[in-house]
């Protein structure tokens, strides 16, 4: 039979190395916070954030965690969206147990006119030792124009 002290180190080992699952909710909690920091403290150093859907104006990914940080730190930035809930369509971790994959939603408003918005997405994630090594990012660029009422592939305002 397990000891109370056992199962604590397991727990303690547990929080110190979140499953690829667990980091996945972590991301979703950063993304409503709109917090690059907390973002960025998800990733390895080295780690690899691709847009899969590329768009003109954007990097096409994000070397390393300090890119991740600058990357969504400017795109967070005076963030025109009130954001909701973030919610899942689907999540599915596959074979390969350092994948999650993750399809979700974003409800939320748009600051100056209250505008309803709904915004989906899809993340691979590949988690190791607890931190995120890669990510493919499928975000919808095209719904997100949208809902900021911008033309798809326009330059951001300037800061």
């Amino acid at each position: 039979m397990n000891s109370p002290d056992a199962q604590r180190s397991v727990s303690e080992f547990d929080a110190a190395r979140p499953t690829p699952r667990v980091v996945l909710r972590r991301f979703h909690a950063a993304m409503h916070a709109k917090s690059a920091d907390a973002l960025a403290d998800l990733y390895a150093e080295d780690a690899i954030h691709e847009f899969s859907f590329t768009v003109p104006h954007r990097p096409p990914r994000y070397v390393g965690q300090a890119e991740v940080r600058a990357g969504y730190g400017e795109a967070w930035r005076d963030h025109p969206l009130e954001i909701d809930a973030i919610e899942d369509v689907f999540v599915f971790d596959a074979t390969d147990p350092e994948v999650v994959i993750g399809q979700w939603r974003l409800r939320g408003s748009l600051r100056a006119t209250g505008a309803p918005v709904e915004v989906t997405g899809l993340l691979v994630l590949r988690v190791r030792d607890g931190k995120i090594v890669h990510c493919h990012d499928f975000m919808d660029a095209m719904g997100v124009a949208r809902a900021l009422g911008r033309p798809p592939f326009a330059a951001p305002p300037p800061s």
